[in-house]
């Protein structure tokens, strides 16, 4: 374990904007949050903001535009007070932490197809995430994690209830998704535009995190897009008998297979939604996979 003292928080500012049904901004204001830095040698930091505990309605209602079975059926969730990553795990974060000591297994230097530090680190197996954490763990003497698919959902809604934490429709003016209609041989199997918004940009790859400079009411950035982010769970087809106490359901799901929330750079914006969840191979790396760390409140005080 390091030497490194628990770092101390700082409010820090930011915009959260709102747009209506169409896409068009309705509200931008500043809010703060609290912010601890927690020190990363040459990468400098890894941004933690603190998420207030409480209870919200986890998954999507019937009448929401993408609404899936493994969504429901809608549960009420209680969730404990945590530490989330302010933004997904950089490429320059993954290589400080890739280099600490080995705990179970050997991490990649240097996996991301799109090599910029700023960016998101992608191609990261969830067993390359967890190795992640708990190397950092080691490293700071508190506890890092992945979060639950309950905290995560809980941490991006971050108060709302609409389909995006920023409204009912979402625009690539705040998020890093497909925005086009992408049409093989006459189907449509992508749809740029959600709801009554617009269509709009398809960058094709990854976008540097904060590059919005707007975040939801807790102050978390690139929710909605950019990167796919792994959770804890194992995949469940869908919420019956899941936790409601917040913790990662790792019970009776597929063996292999771990849960992934956020959407990314290569989706349309109906797989961007707070409720929206896909699953992979835990041991599978994709070039829209990362993830953001979570630490448990107590665990800063």
């Amino acid at each position: 374990m390091s030497e490194i003292t628990t770092p101390v928080p700082s409010m820090v500012k930011f915009e959260v904007v709102t747009v209506d049904s169409q896409g068009q901004e309705c509200d931008r204001h500043t809010q703060t949050a609290k912010v601890l830095r927690e020190p990363l040698a040459d990468a400098g930091w890894l941004e933690l903001v603190e998420i207030p505990g409480g209870t919200f309605t986890m998954g999507a209602p019937k009448t929401e535009a993408g609404c899936a079975l493994s969504q429901m059926p809608l549960h009420q969730v209680s969730v404990l007070p945590l530490w989330m990553g302010q933004y997904p795990v950089t490429q320059a974060q993954w290589q400080v932490v890739a280099a600490m000591p080995k705990v179970n297994r050997g991490l990649r230097p240097e996996p991301a197809n799109f090599k910029v530090a700023d960016r998101p680190v992608e191609q990261v197996p969830w067993t390359a995430a967890v190795e992640f954490c708990d190397r950092l763990s080691l490293y700071t003497g508190r506890t890092y994690r992945l979060p639950s698919e309950a905290e995560w959902e809980y941490a991006c809604r971050a108060g709302t209830t609409t389909p995006f934490n920023c409204g009912e429709t979402i625009t690539t003016n705040l998020a890093n998704y497909s925005g086009i209609d992408w049409d093989y041989n006459g189907k449509l199997v992508n749809k740029g535009a959600y709801g009554a918004g617009p269509q709009g940009d398809d960058r094709r790859e990854t976008t540097p995190v904060g590059y919005f400079q707007s975040a939801n009411a807790f102050g978390l950035y690139d929710l909605h897009g950019n990167v796919r982010e792994w959770c804890l769970d194992s995949w469940h087809d869908n919420y019956l008998d899941a936790p409601t106490d917040g913790s990662a359901w790792l019970t009776a799901g597929h063996p292999t297979k771990r849960v992934l929330r956020g959407g990314s750079w290569n989706v349309g914006p109906r797989n961007c939604r707070s409720a929206f969840r896909s699953q992979a191979e835990g041991d599978r790396g994709l070039y829209d996979i990362g993830f953001r760390v979570v630490c448990t409140g107590d665990e800063m005080e």
